[in-house]
């Protein structure tokens, strides 16, 4: 029987033993209080904990937790009552903080979040509430971050899940969206149209000036033409007038070469002072022929009757 009692008590034991063994968790803290008094926040790995003396008080986790709370009724300045619900995302930085310092922490924040939202919206309008979400979070974002770091608590964002203005506030809304719509629509089918205007005149303009070039450089292919036929036919005319000065040319040299031959034979053939008197009587006849109104005798014709006697020799010499 004794040996019975003597195993019994050392099961008991060691099972306060490993009660006594707390091993905690990635991503928790451990609250414990001795005798009812704080005593130390455990992290992560095996803690020893005394029978009795010691309890945990509060487990803590410490990751990014997220909240979303119901739709809060708020009134923007121009008195339009609108349902907001929020979601934040908080995390717990101090544990001991969390356990003491605010009885109801999640509710606290709710709290805190619609009173603060209030106030943010009391002083916005219907329209700036519904394009200024990025600064409503912000805003609320700081104000609950100030005031939940005494709680041990961070909030690390808040967003405006839904805003959901009064039906005939919406029915407004949609009209007035349609309205925005139609007139965009028609802007956008006004400056199509303009564009489509701006094209047409744009090719207009460039097939006029298309049509000009091609009459201008017509023209000057013309012009070029006529330019080169004339060229040509000056050219004609000049090679025709030097060839017939070139001819003329040749013809006086051949002349004049028959002459210097004539007058080579003439004196070759050492003619007498009869046969010289005869050749200035044919000169001198030559030249009365002529259309001159005035001849002028030459002063070696001297007396008629030695030209008939130089005459007459001569027809005597001929027989």
């Amino acid at each position: 029987m004794g040996v019975y009692v003597i195993l019994g008590l050392i099961i008991f034991l060691l099972m306060i033993i490993v009660s006594s063994i707390k091993i905690v968790p990635q991503a928790q803290v451990y609250v414990v209080e001795r005798l009812g008094a704080y005593h130390a926040s455990w992290t992560t790995g095996p803690h020893m904990l005394i029978p009795i003396i010691d309890r945990v008080a509060k487990k803590v986790s410490v990751k990014e937790q997220v909240v979303d709370f119901k739709p809060q009724p708020v009134i923007t300045k121009d008195n339009v009552t609108m349902q907001i619900d929020t979601v934040v995302f908080y995390q717990i930085t101090d544990a001991k903080q969390y356990a003491y310092g605010v009885e109801k922490p999640l509710s606290a924040i709710e709290n805190l979040t619609a009173t603060t939202l209030r106030n943010i919206i009391g002083d916005l309008e219907l329209d700036s509430t519904l394009t200024s979400r990025d600064v409503i979070n912000t805003k609320i974002t700081s104000i609950l971050d100030q005031a939940t770091d005494r709680w041990g608590i961070k909030v690390n964002r808040v967003e405006l899940k839904n805003i959901l203005p009064p039906r005939e506030i919406q029915d407004a809304m949609e009209k007035q969206m349609k309205a925005e719509r139609e007139r965009r629509e028609k802007i956008l089918q006004a400056e199509g149209e303009k564009k489509s205007a701006v094209l047409v005149a744009e090719g207009e303009k460039e097939s006029q000036i298309l049509r000009a070039q091609a009459e201008k450089e017509s023209q000057i292919l013309k012009a070029q033409a006529e330019k080169e036929a004339m060229i040509l036919k000056a050219d004609a005319a000049r090679e025709q007038k030097i060839l017939e000065a070139t001819g003329e040319a040749q013809a006086i040299e051949m002349i004049q070469r028959s002459m210097a031959e004539g007058l080579k034979l003439l004196n070759e053939a050492a003619p007498t002072d009869s046969v010289i008197a005869l050749k200035s009587l044919e000169a001198f006849q030559k030249a009365a022929d002529g259309k001159a109104t005035k001849i002028i005798i030459p002063s070696q014709i001297q007396g008629m009757a030695g030209l008939a006697t130089g005459i007459k020799t001569i027809i005597d010499e001929t027989k």
